[in-house]
């Protein structure tokens, strides 16, 4: 029986083990998934104890996805393109193959909502690793991005990282006045920040909060994610948390692993009956 699992810190929040669980039952395929949490400076000792355990991949979430990079011999195209890694695999050769489906999980996911289309406006809260990893997809499928961050120069390192690339900007969070908001006219909002993991809010101004603007949070929680709140609060009305893009990604690390992909529409269903709100 093969053995995957998800590193992280924190990892006690994550749902991947009852995932793929389900993705197992439905397929009818025999794996074993665990979470393990990874002191922050001891990924690479913690990943290499695992490979040598017999593990024959793994989920990578924060704050490890760039040094999860850094650890592979070879990349499929989306993890070249996005610079980090959340799915790796174990191939035969003993080479380590990083993947990046986060992208395209969360593209996905936008897609089933109907939250976006190919000339879509976003911005782009965050620019961290998470929010490196889906920035190639949304791109490629036409959309513009804006990315807005307290650490004005992580920002432009992404902007840098990705060459300067048409479509995708930063702006400076000082200078984002109601005018500069009304005048860019966003039609879609994603937090890509870790703030809902430790029960916080991105450090934004309200006035980005409007009736009809799409609000998307990458990450999930048993109950609304505090990012959504404050949107609902400020008078939000379309909002969604990450609990589809996190089905969708996994569905997509699983195909790699096994060469099958899970049905995600019953997953998803399922999922929320049972386990969510």
């Amino acid at each position: 029986m093969k053995t995957f699992a998800v590193f992280g810190n924190p990892i006690k929040h994550s749902l991947s083990p009852i995932i793929h669980k389900l993705f197992a039952e439905q397929t009818g395929i025999l794996q074993k998934y665990k979470r393990i949490y990874v002191p922050l400076n001891n990924f690479y000792e913690k990943f290499s104890d695992f490979i040598k355990s017999g593990g024959n991949g793994a989920n990578i979430t924060i704050p490890f996805k760039k040094k999860a990079y850094k650890l592979c011999n070879i990349y499929t195209r989306r993890a070249k393109y996005s610079g980090v890694v959340n799915t790796i695999k174990i191939m035969k050769s003993k080479e380590i193959l990083g993947d990046n489906t986060d992208g395209i999980g969360l593209l996905k996911d936008l897609k089933n909502l109907k939250f976006i289309n190919p000339k879509s406006k976003i911005l782009l809260i965050g620019a961290g690793g998470a929010a490196q990893g889906i920035i190639y997809p949304l791109i490629k499928f036409g959309c513009s991005i804006t990315i807005i961050n307290r650490t004005y120069k992580n920002a432009k390192n992404i902007i840098k990282y990705f060459n300067n690339i048409k479509n995708l900007n930063c702006i400076k969070l000082e200078y984002f006045s109601k005018n500069l908001f009304n005048q860019l006219k966003y039609h879609l909002i994603i937090n890509a920040t870790s703030s809902s993991i430790k029960g916080n809010i991105p450090n934004i101004p309200s006035l980005i909060i409007k009736p009809n603007i799409f609000y998307y949070d990458l990450f999930y929680n048993i109950s609304i994610t505090p990012f959504l709140r404050w949107c609902r609060i400020y008078g939000a009305k379309k909002i969604s948390d990450g609990i589809g893009m996190l089905i969708e990604q996994a569905a997509y690390s699983f195909y790699l692993w096994h060469g099958i992909m899970p049905n995600t529409k019953i997953i998803i269903k399922k999922f929320k009956k049972n386990y969510l709100y």
